[in-house]
């Protein structure tokens, strides 16, 4: 970061639309403990009541 390689990197993915951000961030959307996690709380709905974000709105 403080040679500003990170930054120069971000900025060429950026001009190819983010390839490896979205492959990463679809990976980790994907990992077991993700879909176990989810699964776990749709379970428990006085979870959802204390949400700061709405995602159906939002």
């Amino acid at each position: 970061i403080q040679n500003g390689s990170y930054a120069k990197q971000f900025i060429l993915e950026g001009r190819t639309n983010y390839p490896e951000m979205t492959a990463r961030r679809r990976l980790n959307a994907e990992h077991p403990i993700e879909v176990v996690g989810g699964q776990l709380r749709s379970m428990m709905p006085w979870i959802g009541k204390n949400k700061l974000v709405d995602q159906s709105k939002n």
